[in-house]
């Protein structure tokens, strides 16, 4: 049997921010859904959250999870005192606690699963993960025997000269035999530097102590303030991009790229220099996205050719060219063939197939047909004030240069349009519209 219980009830002060600790953004996602995510392959009893500063926020946060129970901590006065809040609802409880820290984001799924069957296996009181840490100052010095008994865990503030020079430092992360720990939780007291009560003085208390040394001491890294949330991003894109690399992605200079966790490749992919991919992307084979480009919750089909340009939320099809400078927003979908040109925006628009939008031009609300050649700054005016107006042009239309499409209006099939005109009356196929006021010109003006 197991619990698990989260402390996130600190400020996190050192931050610098409004949003709790907890709810820092790491790869978008906050740093409590990290932890979360590390306790995946183990079978849970009950699910402890314990809060405290902003904790409606941090409860809005993970109310898609309704597993989860919140134990409310007030006043903050360590982790010791966190866990003491737990006694209420765990009461007689007759299983092991593992006990996470809400800002220890990068321990892997497989480390919690080894900490929780080595504790069982053993028979221990309490089983901690350890690590030996090149820079240990800020963390507690754990104390141990060769065959990994647990003496004390003393902290960093608390420590001697000689106990830091200690390089064995407590990952924070316990997996407790509840009833044992539930004996020895009254006992704890505040006589420290901190003066407040610490869980690691039910370590010594307990006995029957254990210690697992992780080897790859990144995954014990805590989060107080930005600097250290950029390391651990630093880290996880590093992770990520060599991943998939070694899926088949060419990343031309992938120290000035991001990706999300979510994205998905095809084969002979390339991502060119200061490309940037964010929530669930999908790149179709042989595409080559970049330099330059953002690119969010999209959908990129094979052979796209797409650079110094935004995409968002939108469907490209295959065999589309997109950029320089091209801006699609969200709810576009552009068909096979297509070619999106220089300074372009689209949005909330179907452009289908072999349709061409060059240079300078705005779409919006509008479903383009197939083999349409927009001309250079024509724009669909698809808004008068109040509400959005649909744009619709027939197959084999073509607009001429600085036309104005005024919504709602529908354009029929080969139908062109001449240069500079504005149009608010649809026209029918096989058409040729012209919406200009007469040239006017009046002699010898300057004097």
């Amino acid at each position: 049997m197991l619990a698990i219980s989260i402390l996130a009830a600190g400020k996190g002060t050192r931050m610098k921010s409004t949003l709790p600790k907890v709810l820092q953004p790491l790869l978008e996602t906050p740093l409590i859904e990290w932890v979360l995510n590390s306790c995946k392959e183990l079978k849970v009893d009950r699910f402890l959250i314990v809060v405290g500063h902003k904790q409606e926020e941090v409860k809005k946060q993970l109310s898609w999870n309704n597993k989860l129970e919140f134990i409310t901590q007030n006043p903050q006065n360590g982790t010791g005192h966190a866990v003491q809040t737990l006694v209420p609802s765990l009461g007689e409880y007759d299983g092991d606690l593992l006990v996470l820290n809400g800002d220890v984001p990068l321990l892997k799924p497989q480390t919690i699963s080894h900490l929780v069957e080595e504790h069982q296996k053993r028979k221990s009181n309490v089983t901690i993960i350890t690590s030996r840490v090149s820079h240990p100052k800020g963390y507690g010095r754990v104390f141990a025997q060769e065959d990994g008994l647990v003496d004390e865990i003393i902290e960093d503030k608390d420590c001697t000269k000689d106990q830091l020079k200690n390089n064995l430092v407590n990952a924070g992360i316990y997996c407790f035999n509840w009833k044992k720990l539930k004996k020895v939780l009254p006992l704890l007291n505040s006589d420290n530097n901190q003066q407040e009560l610490y869980l690691t003085d039910a370590i010594k208390m307990i006995g029957n102590a254990m210690h697992i040394e992780v080897k790859d001491e990144k995954q014990i890294r805590g989060i107080n303030n930005r600097i250290q949330l950029a390391e651990c991003e630093k880290i996880i894109q590093n992770e990520l991009k060599e991943t998939y690399m070694n899926q088949g992605v060419t990343f031309i200079a992938p120290d000035s790229c991001t990706v999300s966790n979510k994205c998905k490749f095809g084969s002979d992919v390339i991502i060119e220099p200061e490309t940037h991919l964010r929530g669930e992307c999908v790149i179709g084979n042989d595409s080559i996205i970049g330099p330059g480009c953002y690119i969010k919750d999209s959908k990129i089909g094979d052979n796209v050719k797409i650079i110094y340009s935004v995409i968002n939320e939108s469907t490209i099809s295959n065999s589309v060219e997109i950029g320089p400078f091209a801006n699609i927003r969200p709810m576009t979908y552009i068909e096979d063939k297509c070619k999106v040109g220089n300074f372009v925006e689209i949005k909330k628009s179907i452009i289908q197939s072999k349709s061409k939008i060059n240079h300078l031009s705005y779409i919006g609300d509008a479903n383009i047909g197939k083999a349409v050649n927009i001309g250079a700054g024509t724009i669909t005016a698809n808004y008068d004030g109040k509400q959005k107006h649909q744009t619709l042009i027939g197959n084999n239309s073509k607009t001429g240069a600085n036309s104005v499409l005024v919504a709602p209006i529908n354009i029929g099939e080969n139908v062109t349009i001449g240069a500079g005109s504005t149009l608010t009356k649809n026209v029918p196929n096989n058409s040729l519209a012209i919406g200009r006021a007469k040239q006017f010109i009046k002699n010898n003006w300057i004097t």
